[in-house]
């Protein structure tokens, strides 16, 4: 019950206005991010390759670097799928705190207030939690290959694990520091990752995925003070 009320009570203030410029700074940012390393891909293939290449039989050819560069979009397209997700939920982690802060401000008006997370701390987390969901779900791709008929349920149980780890955390650690938001997660992590999971299962529907770190969250914020009210 714990995780359905929160998640509802999260969903009854997606229409907030904090909530809505975080999700616009994310998505901004992880597109501008994807469209560099775009950028950064497309000229390292002209450098090696050149505009001419010289081939066995055929001598010089002019059209293998354009086709290299009409791969190279298909392939960022195709890895922007599975990469799109994780990129804007670490990067929405950056400003987590001020949806965290929201959900506080309407459903818990009498805690005393906290002090901000100083952005260089919200970078290094940031930075961290992309590279492990990053890690994390390219491997994944090995599992996949092997297991393919229960990818979806090793996607969701691998991000799910990721994403409530990280929201919980992150809730948790504005009130009781990060070693109490570490205990905290501990004696919870079953719940937590129950939570992740409801998280992650709409991580497989475009558009809406893009909704999940705002939601998780708020779902989390919920649940960080379900829990300690039960303490």
């Amino acid at each position: 019950m714990i995780i359905l009320n929160s998640f509802l009570l999260a969903l009854g203030q997606i229409g907030d206005t904090r909530f809505r410029k975080v999700l616009m700074l994310g998505v901004g940012l992880t597109f501008a991010l994807l469209v560099a390393v775009y950028a950064g891909f497309l000229w390292l293939i002209n450098a090696l390759v050149g505009p001419e290449v010289t081939l066995p039989v055929l001598g010089e050819v002019t059209w293998v670097g354009g086709l290299l560069n009409v791969s190279s979009l298909i392939f960022m397209m195709v890895l922007s799928v599975f990469l799109m997700v994780p990129v804007a939920s670490a990067i929405t982690s950056m400003f987590l705190d001020e949806v965290a802060q929201a959900v506080e401000d309407k459903h818990y008006p009498g805690l005393p207030p906290v002090a901000k997370v100083p952005f260089g701390d919200a970078l290094k987390d940031t930075v961290n939690f992309l590279g492990v969901l990053i890690t994390a779900n390219l491997l994944a791709f090995i599992l996949y290959a092997f297991l393919a008929p229960f990818a979806l349920f090793i996607f969701w149980g691998l991000n799910g694990f990721l994403l409530g780890r990280e929201y919980f955390t992150l809730a948790a650690m504005r009130r009781v520091g990060r070693d109490g938001a570490r205990k905290l997660r501990s004696q919870h992590m079953l719940t937590i990752w129950a939570a992740g999971i409801l998280m992650a299962v709409p991580l497989s529907v475009p558009l809406v995925n893009l909704l999940i770190p705002i939601l998780g969250a708020a779902t989390f914020t919920h649940i960080f003070h379900a829990v300690t009210a039960e303490r």
